[in-house]
């Protein structure tokens, strides 16, 4: 397998994956059925990773300090955080709202300790830092001067390095902070919207708000970056009060476009410009 075809697979692989993910966040099961599923789904991808990997031998030290910095956690990152997701919620008492509000409250403060915990090599990744690249990055080159995590000890060695776990980790305690900050927040955001904020209405059509999402969401938007595109259009959903139906198929519609392609958005840069101008005068 040349480097074509591997990142060829491994592209269409995280495809497949998150529109699985996304598929099963849509339907109408609890979370607890949710996760379990997305589970399975992510532990096949993960081991199909994993066989891809075994096919190919990388060009050079970047390509494989980029796989193992980006591609792989971005896998596993799926994977830690649906299963904190369902120990979570697999747990959570039947109480009243305050009762529930501590609990996700006593949940958030127990990720306080991971990122005080890691705190140097968080400011390493965040930083976008890459001086220790080799180190972090690299399979067989583990420096026990560093501060590595007890459980290297069982990590398999042609898949793993020494930090790549702790980043999926990152980015999987991020995207498990903001859903617990939404669940403390909710009652009050409610209230909030319900009580003081004039509701408005989406009146353009369907397809050019899916455009606006989809370009939202590949220029990394929400949450640094680590946001699905499910919870994205869960959200736009939510605060809109809008269905947008299939946005799969409706990006397959948009690809078949014969000439501009991303309409909608060049209508904005369009509109923004003449208002630009205008204000010139």
């Amino acid at each position: 397998m040349n480097g074509q075809q591997f990142k060829k697979k491994v592209d269409q692989l995280w495809n497949t994956l998150t529109t699985n993910v996304d598929q099963i966040n849509r339907r109408d099961n609890d979370m607890i059925s949710r996760a379990e599923e997305i589970l399975m789904e992510t532990d096949v991808a993960i081991r199909q990773l994993k066989m891809f990997l075994k096919q190919y031998r990388f060009a050079d030290w970047s390509e494989e300090i980029y796989f193992f910095k980006n591609t792989k956690p971005q896998f596993v990152a799926i994977y830690i955080y649906y299963s904190k997701l369902l120990a979570i919620e697999a747990s959570k008492p039947f109480a009243e709202s305050p009762a529930l509000r501590s609990y996700y409250e006593d949940e958030r403060k127990n990720l306080l300790y991971f990122y005080n915990e890691q705190k140097d090599f968080i400011n390493y990744y965040r930083r976008k830092s890459t001086f220790l690249d080799k180190k972090y990055f690299v399979r067989f080159n583990f420096d026990f001067k560093l501060k590595l995590s007890p459980e290297m000890y069982s990590y398999d060695e042609e898949f793993s390095t020494s930090h790549d776990h702790l980043v999926s980790q990152i980015m999987a305690n991020d995207l498990l902070d903001q859903y617990l900050t939404n669940k403390i927040d909710f009652k009050t955001a409610k209230e909030t919207s319900i009580a003081n904020i004039k509701k408005l209405e989406w009146t353009a059509p369907k397809v050019a708000l899916i455009e606006l999402l989809y370009a939202l969401h590949q220029t990394r938007c929400f949450n640094g970056g680590y946001s699905d595109l499910a919870e994205l259009f869960r959200w736009a959903e939510n605060t809109m009060n809008i269905s947008l139906g299939n946005y799969h198929k409706t990006l397959s519609e948009i690809r078949l476009r014969k000439t501009d392609r991303t309409k909608f958005i060049s209508l904005l840069q369009h509109n923004f410009d003449q208002y630009l101008d205008d204000l010139d005068l």
